[in-house]
């Protein structure tokens, strides 16, 4: 009967199995259309989360189409075909990785850095999705025998590289904010233009984005002679940007 099955497919629509349901008698794999859906369920709150159901779907099935991996919230459908480095979210401006789960563009740390940690105390590298070691010729997981000098140097070098990241991490809030505040109060009477400040600000993001980012290459790469000169750059951007 109608009301039986609007009860139904209400349910599968609120615990978001709508996709995947099929007619309620065991022997039958039938499964409800588009169309039966609309003319059983009368709420328009519930054919909504039935429409928003469809849709995640849909951009799951598509590996051209992601959704914005911006953490305050964004429900913009990206695709990926032709997003280079730098292409940013048309709806919130957000930057996002597409080659791995990191939330946003990380230049020029590469998607293994973001999930690839170290032992402070044994320098053992492992994965940090799935805990498995980085390299398979690790072994004595579980009883380091490094060096204790070795280990406090390792452990400071970390410490070190993880504070100046914070740093610029906390700077890129700043200038997020101080951008916020900012455009608020251009739209005052008598408050002439702030183009060029809002551009100052977003300049600033950008520059604590990547001097967080390059920290954590830094910290992963021993290529001593590379080190030198991207260490150098980035001192040179540091500088310029604590003057802006």
């Amino acid at each position: 009967s109608q009301p039986c099955w609007s009860e139904y497919l209400t349910t599968r629509i609120e615990q978001n199995m709508v996709v995947s349901c099929t007619c309620p008698i065991s022997e039958c794999c039938a499964q409800p259309t588009t169309a039966f859906i609309y003319s059983i369920v009368s709420s328009e709150e519930i054919i909504a989360k039935y429409e928003k159901a469809l849709l995640r779907h849909y951009v799951e099935c598509c590996s051209n189409l992601t959704w914005c991996t911006n953490p305050q919230g964004c429900d913009q459908i990206l695709l990926k075909d032709g997003l280079g480095y730098g292409a940013a979210c048309s709806k919130c401006s957000w930057i996002s990785c597409f080659n791995c789960s990191f939330p946003e563009a990380h230049y020029p740390a590469s998607c293994s850095h973001m999930s690839h940690m170290t032992c402070a105390k044994c320098s053992h590298g492992f994965c940090w999705r799935c805990l498995k070691p980085w390299r398979p010729n690790h072994k004595d997981y579980y009883n380091c025998s490094a060096m204790v000098s070795k280990a406090a140097w390792q452990e400071k070098r970390f410490q070190d590289y993880n504070e100046r990241c914070t740093f610029h991490h906390h700077a890129r809030e700043f200038a997020t904010s101080l951008r916020s505040s900012i455009s608020s109060i251009r739209e005052m009477p008598k408050i002439r233009n702030l183009t060029f400040v809002l551009d100052a600000c977003k300049v600033l993001e950008q520059a604590r984005k990547v001097l967080a980012y390059s920290c954590v290459y830094s910290y992963y790469n021993q290529d001593t002679e590379c080190m030198d000169i991207v260490e150098q750059q980035a001192e040179s951007l540091e500088l310029l940007t604590n003057t802006l």
